[in-house]
């Protein structure tokens, strides 16, 4: 591990988030480099696959997100996901975004995985979960909070869509590949 000092620190943004630049030295093997990063500090969040296994059909949401229309205007298939609020669990945070954004209310959920989006840039750390649905736990259309600026459509697919969508590269977003291979690989769909 090489010995790190922080040099100096500035806010650049506290906009959705602090966005930091951070000056550092870095001494590895008896060579010191001094490095400039840009870090933006996220909350933890949580992302969940719904599941039907009878089924074998999953529920992907579609929203705009602006970084992806900024690059190729389109939107993403994504698993359902959210940030944390302060002092919340991920399992509290993620039952109330699935109610949010999808209209289900669940009950059974499982952990399958948890760690860092991209820990080059970004502080956010993701709690990612599988949680069962069937039709009938459906409450309410869903689509997000129209205060937070959510628009969300709920799809349903079956997992042959699935393998099709992932064959295709037309799943993009990272979190619900490594959902949609954890649902294909126990045979959850």
């Amino acid at each position: 591990m090489p010995d790190i000092k922080i040099l100096e620190r500035r806010t650049l943004s506290e906009h959705h988030g602090k966005l930091e630049s951070i000056s550092i030295e870095k001494k590895h093997n008896g060579e010191t480099q001094t490095l400039e990063r840009v870090l933006f500090h996220r909350p933890p969040a949580a992302a969940i696959l719904l599941y039907d296994q009878a089924r074998k059909s999953v529920i992907l949401t579609k929203q705009f997100r602006l970084p992806v229309y900024l690059d190729n205007n389109q939107q993403l298939l994504e698993a359902c996901a959210g940030l944390l609020d302060e002092g919340e669990l991920p399992e509290h945070a993620i039952v109330r975004e699935v109610e949010e954004e999808t209209g289900f209310r669940i009950s059974e959920i499982e952990k399958v995985a948890e760690g860092y989006t991209s820990p080059s840039s970004f502080t956010e750390y993701v709690h990612f979960f599988v949680g069962k649905y069937t039709p009938d736990m459906r409450i309410a259309q869903g689509g997000g909070l129209k205060e937070e600026g959510e628009y969300i459509d709920v799809l349903e697919f079956t997992g042959e869509e699935i393998r099709h969508k992932l064959r295709t590269n037309e799943v993009k977003d990272v979190k619900t590949i490594l959902l949609l291979q954890h649902a294909l690989l126990n045979n959850l769909i």
